[in-house]
C-alpha cells in the first residue's frame, strides 16, 4: 500500500494497525521516503499456525499431561 505523508499524519492509528499485516510505503512529492512495516512478521505467522493445534475432543489438562509425558 502506498500513502502520502499527509494521509499518514491524519490517520496514524489506522495505518499502524494496517502495518501489522502489510507494508505501507509513505510518499512525499511522489517519491517513497519511508516504509512502515511489522518488525515481527514471523511471530504473527507462528501464532496463527498454533490456533487449532488441540483437537476439539482433548481438554487442556489432557494436552498438558501428554506434553509432560513426552519429556
Amino acid at each position: 500500500m502506498s500513502i502520502t505523508a499527509t494521509e499518514l499524519k491524519s490517520n496514524l492509528g489506522k495505518y499502524l494497525m494496517l502495518a501489522e499485516t502489510e507494508d505501507i510505503y509513505i510518499t512525499r512529492n511522489g517519491k517513497v521516503v519511508a516504509k512502515l512495516c511489522n518488525p515481527y512478521p514471523d511471530r504473527i505467522e507462528v501464532a496463527k499456525s498454533l490456533f487449532g493445534v488441540l483437537s476439539e475432543d482433548m481438554t487442556l489438562e489432557e494436552a498438558k499431561e501428554e506434553r509432560l509425558n513426552k519429556i
